[in-house]
C-alpha cells in the first residue's frame, strides 16, 4: 500500500466533561512538517500530540486544528481581592482631598481596577485531558490515513499505466535503432555510387563510416538502464510503503537517460518516440512528489 501526502481527516471524542474535535489537513512536502493550532490550556500536551502524529504520518506538511469544549461547572471560580480594593479606595480618597475634587467613587468603578476580581481556574486533570484528546486524534489520523491511502491507490494505478507506456516507447526505440544503421548504410552507399559513378566502391570505407555513425547514435546502454529503472519503480509501487523519495530519485535517473536518447536521435520517428518518453517521465516526476 502506498499513500498520497494529500488528505483530510476529522475525529471527535466526547464525555460528560469535555468534547474534543481534531481536524487534520496534509499536502506534499519534502519532510514531515507539523503545525498545531489549539487552546492555550492544551499547550502542555504538544509533545505528546506530535509523537502520536508521527506514528501515522511519515512525510507531508500537516496542519492540525484542535477544539475543546469544557462542560465542567467548577473548572473556574471568581476571586475577590478585598485588601487590594481597600488600598485602591484609600488612595482615591487621598487624591480627592489633596486635589479638592469630588469623591464620586462607585462600586462599579472600583471593580474595574486591575486584580480586584480574578478568575481562579481549578487544576487540570492532565491524564484525563490527554486520554480524551488522544482518542479524537487517533480517530482523525485514521480518517486521514484512509484518505491518503485511497489517493495513493489512484496514484499507483496512474503511474503503472505510465510505466507501461514508457516500456512501449523503449520497445520501439530498440526495434528502430538497428534499422537506422541499415538505412544509413544504404543511403551512404547510394551517395558514394552517385559521386563515383562507375568506379569501384571501397566497401571497408563504408563499413568504417557506418561504424562511426553507429557509435554516435547508439542508445543501447540508455535503453537497458531505462528498462532497469522501469522495473525498479514498478516493483516499488507494487511493494508499497514509504517509497516517495526512492521514486523521486528513480524518476530523475529516467529523465537523464531520456535526455541522452533525444540528444543522440538522428531519426524523426526515434525523436518523436523519445519526446513521448520524456513527456511520460515528466508526468511521473510530478506524480511521485505527492507520494509519502
Amino acid at each position: 500500500m502506498i499513500k498520497s501526502m494529500t488528505g483530510f481527516g476529522r475525529g471527535e471524542y466526547e464525555d460528560d466533561e469535555y468534547k474534543f474535535t481534531a481536524e487534520l489537513k496534509s499536502v506534499n512536502h519534502r519532510y514531515l512538517d507539523i503545525s498545531i493550532r489549539m487552546p492555550r490550556k492544551l499547550n502542555f500536551l504538544e509533545n505528546r500530540i506530535r509523537s502520536l502524529l508521527r506514528e501515522y504520518i511519515a512525510r507531508g506538511k500537516v496542519e492540525l486544528f484542535i477544539a475543546c469544549e469544557d462542560y465542567t461547572s467548577d473548572s473556574a471560580s471568581l476571586k475577590y481581592n478585598e485588601a487590594l480594593a481597600e488600598e485602591y479606595l484609600k488612595y482615591l480618597r487621598r487624591m480627592s482631598e489633596r486635589f479638592g475634587i469630588d469623591d464620586d467613587i462607585r462600586v462599579s468603578t472600583l471593580s474595574r481596577f486591575p486584580e480586584i476580581f480574578t478568575m481562579d481556574e481549578a487544576p487540570l486533570n492532565e491524564d484525563k485531558l490527554w486520554n480524551g484528546l488522544s482518542l479524537a486524534l487517533i480517530d482523525a489520523c485514521g480518517s486521514l490515513s484512509a484518505s491518503r491511502s485511497a489517493e495513493g491507490d489512484n496514484l499507483r494505478t496512474d503511474l503503472l499505466d505510465k510505466l507501461d507506456s514508457m516500456e512501449e516507447c523503449v520497445d520501439f526505440i530498440e526495434e528502430r535503432s538497428p534499422l537506422i544503421m541499415s538505412e544509413y548504410r544504404s543511403r551512404l552507399t547510394d551517395k558514394i555510387k552517385e559521386l563515383l559513378e562507375d568506379k569501384q566502391i571501397d566497401e571497408s570505407r563504408i563499413v568504417q563510416e557506418v561504424t562511426i555513425y553507429s557509435d554516435k547514435v547508439c542508445v543501447d546502454e540508455e535503453t537497458v538502464r531505462l528498462r532497469s529503472h522501469i522495473s525498479s519503480m514498478r516493483a516499488s509501487l507494487l511493494k508499497g510503503g514509504e517509497i516517495g523519495r526512492n521514486l523521486d530519485f528513480i524518476a530523475q535517473e529516467m529523465n537523464r537517460e531520456a535526455n541522452t536518447i533525444l540528444s543522440k536521435a538522428n531519426d524523426l520517428e526515434l525523436s518523436d518516440r523519445g519526446i513521448v518518453l520524456k513527456t511520460d517521465i515528466e508526468k511521473i516526476r510530478e506524480q511521485v512528489q505527492n507520494i509519502e
